[in-house]
């Protein structure tokens, strides 16, 4: 598992997509930050917000497109491996159990560096890390991350998964913060199993979100298990 996961991590680092969405996100997380102090002179915030407005254009930046981001570089890392005809030789030298952690915990690590190297941009102009905002933040990431190692497994093609990840990572965001901010009591209830409710709360039950992570591993597990290659 462990040679598995550190050649995924140090292979998401290669190729221009890459290299885009890290720019991205070092960007935004600096931008935002430095002109924070602007966009509180300009805009009245209520003293929660006010703390918190130098991770704003992160938070938004990984809230919209964060899923995007995560599909469009990893949809194919499962079905990669058996398009390519090299799972039958990985399955020979380890167990599926494996690579299906080890590709889960290369990703991981990859989304790991690039928001702890985020906040710690935010940390010049705000002269701190918000350990809580941080921890939400890799939940949501852990939650994406899961996502997408499920649809992998579940669909063998990777022209469908990356057809599928533009669409859901452009459309699920949008679903869960309508279902968690609407007033429609027969969708609203949709909101307890979408990651975004947690996000909204000023608590720790974003816990919820990493089970939410563990459930659809475990789907993956059984799934990837059953397949024959």
């Amino acid at each position: 598992m462990y040679v598995i996961s550190k050649r995924e991590f140090f292979n998401l680092f290669k190729g221009i997509r890459s290299i885009i969405m890290i720019a991205i996100l070092f960007i935004t997380s600096y931008y935002s930050a430095k002109f924070s102090n602007v966009f509180m002179s300009e805009i009245e915030f209520s003293s929660k917000e006010a703390e918190n407005i130098h991770t704003a254009g992160l938070l938004m930046l990984i809230l919209t497109l964060g899923l995007l981001f995560v599909m469009s570089l990893s949809h194919d890392s499962i079905n990669r491996e058996a398009n390519d005809r090299t799972m039958r030789f990985l399955v020979t030298r380890t167990s599926r159990t494996s690579i299906l952690y080890g590709k889960f915990l290369g990703i991981w690590l990859f989304w790991f560096v690039c928001v702890t190297v985020s906040f710690l941009l935010i940390s010049i102009f705000a002269h701190k890390i918000d350990i809580f905002i941080f921890l939400q933040t890799i939940s949501l990431l852990t939650c994406y991350i899961a996502l997408t190692i499920l649809l992998s497994v579940l669909i063998l093609k990777p022209g469908y998964t990356m057809f599928l990840g533009v669409l859901v990572g452009l459309s699920f965001p949008i679903f869960g913060f309508w279902v968690t901010f609407t007033s429609n009591i027969w969708v609203s209830w949709i909101k307890f199993i979408t990651p975004f409710y947690y996000l909204e709360r000023n608590d720790y039950t974003f816990i919820v979100i990493f089970l939410f992570a563990g459930v659809m591993l475990f789907m993956a597990h059984l799934i990837l298990n059953r397949r024959s290659f």
